[in-house]
């Protein structure tokens, strides 16, 4: 529930109070200043309020995100203002200074009760969040002429036509923007008449990707060509429930947690369901899909990394190196533009590409495919980055550095070591980690499951113990996380393999994408600015070195058929340790009124 007050004299003929009623607003009508606050006072203080001037002029979209984004305790337009609970005692405390200083003079340079509060809340270091209006209007006129101006630039602008438009990501891949949204939009439209919320849309979306994987599990072309169908249209609905957030504001801790597990539920899913129908056509390719989702697993980690290392970094932003013009100059150009955005196979791309192929060829072309592709956009997203990061000059942040120590997902084994270590501070860090991966996989491929690999392991675990000894303040740190991911992910495929038994590579895939989904947990906790994974689920699970090392000690111990039995066992531990805590928290986090939140960053 909400409450709008209104302020200053009514306009007749004014439909503000129809407008803010549209929106769910309760609407209060204050005579004077002093009514303001007692009216303030009466509402409940778990209610949003908002503070309106009866003389505002504007269009219903741009009060809407004005003051109904969920996201801002506090946010504002010309003539109105309003605030969340958290925010309540600084508006309460604002109105009523400035309310005493109104009273104890005889000018105010500013008379509208809204843009005062919003000015005083601005000096209180409350900022609120202004929205980007564009063309829609929002204005307070001075006089009946500046009114009737106002009123004839709302009616030339469509603000539905506005909403429609700004309900589609700014940024999106080239197969987004021109053979999705057009249409897609409209379908959020039709949901948000409906009563649906981005959630049900996400959940839609799940489901069909789903329904997609089984199809393609069926090993029949029928099936292969209901598959690509499904995964298609499951993507236009993953589009279609972000679009539906921004278009009706539904934006929320949960759904943000929601949209971004889902998608990599739903390809990873996709990508057994064409194994499983591969091997029903006498072609295994388990060694295949796993290998795709150690890829782009990987891919995203770095991307993550990358990122969360240059948080709140103003040179990162600002960077002035050969690397970064060049960039900024390509993304000038409308075609390389474009170009550079398809190379990096975002999801929408992916998700084509694997559809087409899907349905016109065989699974195993498509995961040939996805790897070459997605290896190509790694090679080139990482050596641009990497570029980057060496011609940087600014220092990493603590925040920054403990996002990394959070991705990084040290165990009790590697915290353990890292405190034992004598002497200062090393600076080898990224070298460690890199030899220690290199080492571990290299065994691996070479030995099999044998005890040299548990050598190879624990000298993987010493080497992970520098790595994370000091914080990640490096030029080139960011790329711990990864090298981690590559290690531990790469040793379980490649110890799967050379295991050379029936069900070895599924329970190998399985446990995979349960270590995986911890880690994408780690990273949408961190960016929705809540604590990382509490430290007792990381040791309950591990840690990457510890499961590293678990895995080659069980693959040199087991006989073959055994191995798989743990591997299965192990998959199926760390599932349900992760998705119970995780859902716990997100659940926990969505009920106790957690900030909203909803990512704008780069497609997946």
């Amino acid at each position: 529930m909400s409450t709008a007050i209104l302020t200053g004299q009514p306009v007749p003929g004014s439909s503000l109070e129809g407008d803010l009623r549209s929106l769910g607003f309760d609407v209060r009508v204050a005579s004077d200043n002093g009514d303001v606050e007692t009216l303030l006072a009466t509402v409940p203080a778990d209610q949003r309020v908002a503070l309106v001037d009866a003389r505002f002029v504007g269009h219903v979209h741009a009060l809407r995100l004005g003051l109904t984004d969920p996201r801002f305790d506090a946010a504002a337009l010309p003539g109105a203002v309003t605030v969340r609970p958290a925010a309540r005692r600084a508006l309460t405390g604002a109105l009523a200074r400035e309310n005493a200083t109104v009273s104890g003079s005889t000018a105010v340079a500013v008379d509208s009760v809204a843009d005062r509060v919003v000015a005083a809340l601005d000096a209180d270091g409350v900022s609120p969040y202004r929205p980007e209006l564009g063309t829609l209007v929002a204005v307070v006129p001075a006089d009946p002429q500046a009114r009737n101006e106002a009123r004839q630039a709302v009616d030339a602008v469509d603000d539905e036509a506005v909403r429609l438009r700004t309900a589609v990501k700014s940024r999106d891949g080239f197969f987004t923007t021109y053979c999705v949204s057009p249409y897609s939009r409209y379908l959020a439209r039709w949901c948000a008449r409906r009563g649906l919320t981005p959630n049900q849309v996400t959940t839609a979306s799940l489901v069909t990707a789903l329904i997609a994987a089984g199809c393609a599990a069926t090993g029949t072309r029928g099936g292969f060509v209901a598959a690509g169908l499904l995964l298609i249209f499951s993507f236009v609905l993953d589009c279609t429930d972000g679009q539906l957030a921004r278009y009706s504001l539904q934006y929320s801790t949960l759904g943000a947690w929601l949209d971004a597990t889902f998608d990599r539920a739903k390809e990873y899913a996709y990508y057994a369901g064409l194994a499983l129908g591969a091997a029903r056509g006498g072609d295994d390719v388990w060694a295949l899909a796993l290998g795709a989702m150690v890829l782009q697993t990987c891919r995203h980690v770095v991307d993550f990394s990358f990122n969360e290392a240059n948080a709140g970094d103003t040179a990162a932003t600002a960077n002035t190196s050969p690397t970064a013009a060049l960039s900024d100059k390509l993304d000038s150009v409308g075609w390389t533009v474009w170009i550079r955005r398809m190379i990096v196979l975002p999801i929408g791309e992916r998700w084509a590409m694997i559809a087409i192929l899907t349905a016109a060829t065989t699974p195993r072309i498509t995961f040939y495919a996805l790897l070459v592709g997605c290896a190509f956009a790694a090679t080139y997203t990482t050596a641009g980055r990497v570029l980057r990061s060496l011609t940087r000059e600014a220092r990493r942040t603590d925040r920054a550095a403990q996002a990394l120590a959070d991705l990084a997902d040290s165990g009790p084994l590697a915290q353990a070591l890292a405190s034992l270590l004598p002497g200062p501070p090393r600076k080898t860090a990224l070298l460690s980690a890199a030899l220690g991966a290199v080492a571990v996989v290299t065994a691996a491929w070479v030995w099999g499951p044998a005890w040299q690999v548990v050598l190879a392991a624990g000298l993987y675990v010493l080497l992970s113990a520098e790595a994370v000894e000091r914080p990640l303040k490096g030029a080139l740190d960011w790329l711990i996380p990864p090298l981690f991911r590559a290690a531990e992910y790469g040793t379980v495929l490649v110890l799967a393999v050379k295991a050379d038994v029936n069900g070895a590579l599924p329970a190998a895939f399985g446990l995979v994408a349960a270590v995986a989904y911890h880690h994408y947990d780690t990273v949408y906790r961190i960016r929705g600015d809540a604590d990382a994974p509490p430290q007792w689920l990381v040791r309950a699970i591990g840690g990457h070195e510890g499961r590293t090392l678990l895995v080659t000690v069980l693959a040199a111990l087991l006989a073959p058929t055994e191995f798989k039995v743990a591997l299965t066992a192990l998959a199926v531990a760390v599932a349900l340790l992760v998705l119970v805590e995780s859902i716990r928290f997100w659940v926990t986090a969505h009920k106790t009124g957690a900030p909203a939140v909803h990512d704008e960053g780069e497609p997946a």
